[in-house]
């Protein structure tokens, strides 16, 4: 008797499970254009003042956010509340201080730092080693460091020099520091301070004091670095006469003792933004999750107008809410996912991926029981440079060969059920210059070792962070069929009997 009702609850659940499938295309359809523009219009509307993290439009448009997902039955996704808020600080400084064996120098006339290349307070230093150029290249077979002992020492090198470095810095737009390269090689070899001469003094243009970038925390760099006049780099080496610039390439490489009083008053202002997220409980699968993503901040305002952010990334955050709306109504109809759904909408992507980086490392589940996060950033437009192709009826889809060997066959899978557009991997070569599979939220996912397929329509154009990325120029016919695609994707992995495998490394480092 025991073992033919194991049958018959086996043959139920078989059975309840075709038929969820069989009803997934009748709730992809609740994705129309028509309710994916009321929706963004609000989003991105002058109300919300362009969505700057830790600013009011920004906790406006979490507000909005957090009804939508109470309208749909959601549950809060953060204890009883539908808020992740985490703390962003703003540097500032004051008293800058760079002294020499007692002789005081002026800030933007002889020496200068940026903002987060220092450490806190003020510290004094006595060991120094000039290493030229400060260069290692293996394909010139330079090497500025090759006979110097600079660990646990201050390194001095010269602005410049060949080859140029593009060692990369992880700024989020794939922003390169020139300096790269001689951080890197100072780093690598020991050094505890990097010291840059430069020809750019008395400076024209003042070095700012208070940054206008955000941070999870306000921590001191392994490797400090500022920039110094050929005056100063002159007094360090213990020359009573200034060397001049260009004359620094003669100047022998080596050892140095003189006392270094530098840093300066630091004083970071804390604020507040917010992750919202929404869950659906699953059924006989609950205690697994499926994440689906954007990020709902954009750039704020300015003098000359807001910054609206309608594909950037108004369309993937809508893009979520409307999915959370279909999941919710397909769990009201019966249709439950047999896995726990996660739609999360987080802040500060702008800002350096803040928001996903604060879940990923304050997570509100157990993340190794996390399947999948489905991220969308900028749905809504076309690429421009798409130039002899279908220019709308596509998705670039990044990571699909990434983390998981599951994904490939699940989003064509997906896509041929319903869509059925163009699926562009490009941005999945290893030698893709844009870095794109590093520079949104899902990447804070992938670090984990989470799977992740990240939705994008390539939108760099002419209105991209600018104030012209508005609602009125959103293809909302397309942006249904893409969101329709998360939709599928979504419902297939939240309710197949594994999770995804874990099978293929994460890439090791984002070229810039």
């Amino acid at each position: 008797m025991k073992k033919i009702l194991v049958i018959c609850l086996s043959f139920v659940t078989t059975m309840a499970m075709a038929q969820n499938n069989d009803n997934v295309a009748k709730y992809a359809a609740l994705t129309t254009p028509k309710a994916l523009k009321e929706k963004l219009t609000i989003l991105a509307s002058a109300d919300m003042e362009g969505r700057e993290t830790a600013s009011p439009g920004q906790k406006k448009a979490a507000a909005w956010i957090e009804e939508q997902f109470k309208k749909f039955g959601l549950l809060p996704g953060n204890g009883d509340s539908y808020q992740q808020v985490y703390p962003v600080y703003f540097d500032a400084m004051n008293d800058q201080l760079l002294r020499v064996n007692g002789k005081t120098f002026a800030w933007d006339k002889e020496y200068n730092f940026t903002l987060g290349s220092l450490f806190k307070g003020y510290k004094t230093f006595n060991n120094f080693v000039f290493a030229g150029y400060g260069v290692v290249d293996s394909a010139s077979k330079t090497n500025d460091y090759a006979g110097l002992d600079v660990k646990g020492k201050v390194v001095i090198v010269v602005d410049g020099g060949t080859p140029a470095p593009a060692a990369p810095t992880g700024g989020r737009r794939g922003f390169q520091n020139p300096n790269a390269g001689k951080i890197a090689a100072a780093q690598k070899n020991g050094a505890i301070g990097l010291l840059i001469i430069s020809s750019a003094f008395p400076r024209t243009t003042p070095t700012p004091v208070k940054s206008t970038r955000m941070a999870l925390a306000i921590n001191e760099p392994p490797l400090f670095i500022a920039t110094i006049s050929d005056e100063v780099a002159s007094a360090l080496i213990g020359r009573t006469s200034k060397v001049a610039f260009a004359d620094f390439k003669n100047v022998n490489k080596g050892s140095y003792v003189a006392e270094l009083q530098l840093g300066a008053e630091r004083n970071p202002e804390m604020r507040e933004s917010s992750n919202v997220i929404g869950i659906l409980p699953g059924t006989d699968k609950k205690d697994e999750y499926v994440f689906l993503t954007g990020h709902y901040d954009h750039l704020g305002k300015n003098a000359t107008g807001i910054f609206y952010g309608a594909d950037d990334d108004g369309s993937g955050s809508v893009g979520v809410i409307q999915n959370a709306e279909n999941f919710a109504t397909a769990a009201r109809k019966g249709d439950k996912p047999r896995r726990t759904m996660i739609f999360m909408t987080v802040s500060g992507e702008e800002k350096g991926l803040l928001g996903s980086e604060y879940y990923s490392e304050h997570p509100t589940i157990d993340l190794s029981k996390a399947s999948v996060d489905l991220n969308t950033d900028m749905i809504g437009r076309g690429d421009s440079s798409r130039h002899g192709l279908d220019t709308l009826n596509y998705i670039y889809v990044i990571g699909h060969d990434k983390l998981s060997s599951d994904l490939p066959g699940i989003i064509e899978g997906a896509n041929k059920r319903s869509v059925n557009i163009a699926l562009d991997y490009k941005f999945d070569d290893p030698n893709d210059v844009n870095n794109i599979y590093f520079r949104s939220d899902h990447y804070n996912f992938a670090k984990k070792g989470i799977p992740i397929l990240f939705f994008y329509d390539g939108m760099l154009g002419a209105d991209y962070h600018k104030q012209t990325d508005t609602v009125d120029k959103i293809q909302f016919d397309m942006m249904a069929k893409r969101a329709q695609l998360v939709f599928y994707a979504a419902w297939d992995i939240a309710n197949r009997d594994n999770m995804l495998k874990r099978d293929i490394p994460l890439p090791a480092t984002a070229r810039r």
